[in-house]
């Protein structure tokens, strides 16, 4: 029989496996335009705190203008870890954070390059299949010149990962594996 196909993080079929993500190795996650509009409707809704939702107060405030909510801005980042990560390889779950940082504030129009390091790798011990994968991810801000600014998000994170499928041996069929009727 037949295994099924290794499952990306979005369900289509995986391309990467735990054997690619190798310590060192830098995932450019793209560039993420931070909407004013989904910003204030994320914190209204999940943190409506003054500075996030009240231009007024915040405007008169040490923060000058409207700050995006910290659990937004991580929002971003996870959003832009699926599209161009975790929907291209065999991911599993998470066992967890073990650093998440706001670094500096996060504002409407602001542009987010994201990226994803590799910060080591070992196969499971409690799940047979499966490798465990440290990563750090990082939000910078980029200037008009599209330079980095400011890092203004850092998390520390854990993500398991299948190992890649054994490949059939040359000459074996189903049935070498199978009882036959002969």
């Amino acid at each position: 029989m037949t295994p099924p196909a290794a499952r990306s993080g979005t369900g289509t079929r995986a391309e990467l496996f735990f054997e690619d993500l190798v310590p060192g190795l830098t995932v450019d996650l793209g560039v993420v335009t931070v909407d004013g509009d989904e910003m204030v409707a994320f914190a209204r809704r999940f943190d409506p705190q003054w500075y996030h939702v009240d231009p007024e107060l915040a405007e008169a405030s040490r923060h000058g203008g409207l700050i995006a909510s910290g659990f937004y801005t991580v929002s971003l980042f996870m959003r832009a870890y699926v599209d161009h990560l975790l929907s291209r390889a065999a991911a599993d779950a998470s066992p967890g954070l073990e650093e998440l940082r706001w670094l500096a504030p996060v504002r409407a129009g602001d542009r987010l390059a994201v990226r994803v390091d590799v910060m080591g790798a070992r196969p499971s011990t409690a799940r047979p299949g499966l490798g465990t994968v440290s990563l750090t991810g990082t939000m910078l801000r980029l200037g008009a010149d599209d330079r980095p600014e400011q890092e203004v998000l850092r998390t520390r994170f854990r993500g398991w990962f299948a190992l890649r499928p054994a490949e059939p041996r040359p000459g074996s069929e189903p049935s070498d594996t199978e009882p036959s009727d002969t």
